[in-house]
């Protein structure tokens, strides 16, 4: 059972990411190199998959991941590690793209505000997980 204290942020996070992945579901070329651009100059192996196979494929994992976040009998034992594998990706992204932070490497420059609101999303899974753990004893 989902308590309501899960459900409220898997809802908002939930609502984000299936809402991200539905306006990528027909992205054209020139907006899928752009996701692909991003993502593979950070994760070069990334680099091997064309464009709008890569974006098709963000698309669908967002949309999976969203919709199970906002689907209140998906257990949060099982969404909050996703969300957080997803967030963590996303945090790795925003803190090694050149210009997506201040010189300290960590504070978001004006260009990486857009990117630095993952760690939103990587602290409600570590909330999630964390009141999951909690509840094993």
């Amino acid at each position: 059972m989902v308590r309501l204290r899960q459900y409220i942020p898997r809802l908002a996070a939930g609502a984000f990411i299936l809402n991200s992945g539905l306006s990528k579901r027909d992205a054209d070329d020139e907006a899928a190199q752009g996701y692909h651009g991003m993502a593979s100059g950070v994760y070069p192996f990334l680099g091997e998959i064309e464009p709008q196979q890569f974006t098709k494929a963000l698309s669908t994992a967002e949309i999976a991941l969203g919709a199970a976040l906002v689907t209140p009998f998906v257990p949060t034992a099982l969404v909050a590690p996703a969300l957080g594998a997803f967030s963590a990706g996303l945090v790795g992204l925003y803190l090694k793209t050149p210009g997506m932070t201040r010189e300290d490497g960590i504070r978001p420059s004006d260009q990486g505000i857009g990117l630095a609101k993952d760690v939103f999303l990587l602290g409600i899974a570590g909330g999630l997980l964390a009141d999951v753990l909690s509840r094993k004893k």
